[in-house]
């Protein structure tokens, strides 16, 4: 099982939450954190993760999980409420980027994702998930390449291919329906002519039997 599965089963499932995206960061800044307040764990593996509620009203939120180092496990640490969110900053809209900021009202971090691709992934569906649960204020997306806001997402891309496939199995049937409508007048047609041909072939045999 990967991380990002164990996270959701151990960290969203038992509170009846289901899990959008996840991505494993690093600190681009390191803060002073006191011995205890990692509970004296050691190192630890980070993961930003966005969820939602299953339960309506649907309520979406971005929580920090730890897996400290020799542990299986996952621990929940830092939640907000997707309205808390303020700004999501790229960074560099030109190029490939793993490195991205997250203001909150109360917090503000810098991380570095594990890729620039998995950055990319998770900023597509947290997009997504502003458009969709966020009706009066929403964050500001800033210093992000297109393809994250545009028509070039996975989901939008995703979306397309099904419009696309819908309308192809449309015009197929569409097009079936016209091959079946004509062989069916061509039927009527043949049988009309053979049903003419019958009569006026019996026509003819009366006349000379008479």
């Amino acid at each position: 099982m990967s991380a990002k599965s164990a996270i959701s089963k151990e960290i969203f499932a038992p509170l009846d939450e289901r899990m959008l995206g996840a991505v494993q960061v690093r600190r681009r800044t390191k803060k002073k954190i006191p011995f205890l307040a990692t509970g004296g764990q050691g190192e630890y593996l980070t993961y930003i993760c966005l969820s939602v509620t299953n339960k309506k009203p649907t309520q979406a939120s971005i929580t920090k999980v730890k897996q400290f180092e020799g542990s299986t496990s996952f621990v929940r640490r830092s939640q907000w409420m997707l309205e808390q969110l303020r700004q999501v900053n790229g960074i560099d809209p030109n190029r490939d980027s793993a490195e991205f900021d997250l203001l909150f009202e109360n917090a503000f971090d810098q991380w570095v994702a594990s890729t620039a691709s998995e950055k990319c992934t998770f900023f597509q569906i947290l997009h997504h998930t502003c458009q969709r649960y966020l009706t009066d204020r929403k964050p500001e997306f800033i210093n992000c390449q297109s393809k994250i806001m545009g028509g070039n997402s996975i989901l939008h891309s995703a979306a397309d291919s099904v419009t696309s496939a819908v309308q192809k199995a449309s015009q197929a049937l569409n097009e079936r329906g016209e091959r079946l409508g004509r062989a069916e007048e061509k039927t009527e047609d043949m049988k009309n002519s053979a049903q003419q041909f019958a009569e006026t072939a019996h026509k003819l045999a009366m006349k000379h039997k008479c």
